[in-house]
């Protein structure tokens, strides 16, 4: 037996898919990587110990993949449509262990992702990885708590305070992400200029 046509089911029916093609599309931002600069290769023999360098803490806004800005004091806002193509925590790690890379002078060299194990291990927390208006123009502000640890006994050789602040050239995304990109080149020349310092003073011996 067929069933009776119903008009007002069909109607319903249209009625929904109207509606439906009126509501919000999900956002599809634009995906930056941190730029980065090679840091030059050290004119310095090999050392003969290991180095970790572990993904720094931080608090949510700052171990997130938005871009974040500080427009106004303590206002903290987001630059829309635009996202880092991972947390902020996990950039600066990735750009500390090319860093390392480059200088060429620490063979043995890994992250906490590996969990191997290492002679000394470079963390610490990350304040702030952020654009703020100064005097009303926009400035990225990069400040990290550093702590480079011997493992062996879990010692705290050295601490220090890292911050880097990078006027930005405009006011466009893009311009932004540049200056991440240059502040975080000045940050990680700074550590790894400090972490070879400190370690080579508690582990002198090269190869």
């Amino acid at each position: 037996m067929k069933l009776p046509f119903r008009p007002f089911a069909a109607g319903a029916l249209l009625a929904l898919l109207a509606a439906c093609s009126v509501l919000p599309k999900a956002e599809s931002p634009d995906i930056y990587r941190l730029p980065e600069t090679p840091l030059p290769r050290a004119q310095a023999p090999a050392v003969d110990w290991s180095l970790r360098v572990d993904t720094p803490l931080a608090e949510r806004m700052v171990d997130s993949s938005r871009i974040t800005v500080l427009p106004d004091g303590n206002v903290v806002s987001v630059y829309q449509g635009a996202r880092w193509s991972d947390n902020g925590t996990t950039l600066l790690r990735n750009r500390l262990l090319d860093a390392f890379r480059d200088d060429g002078r620490i063979a043995a060299l890994s992250s906490d992702d590996s969990s191997l194990q290492a002679d000394y291990s470079l963390t610490g927390d990350l304040r702030a990885f952020q654009s703020e208006y100064q005097g009303g123009q926009p400035v990225v502000v990069i400040r990290f708590d550093a702590r480079l640890v011997q493992n062996n006994g879990l010692r705290i050789i050295a601490t220090r305070r890292f911050e880097v602040s990078q006027p930005v050239g405009g006011t466009t995304v893009p311009q932004v992400v540049a200056a991440f990109g240059q502040a975080s080149d000045a940050l990680a020349g700074q550590l790894v200029s400090w972490t070879m310092q400190h370690s080579l003073q508690a582990h002198p011996h090269i190869d």
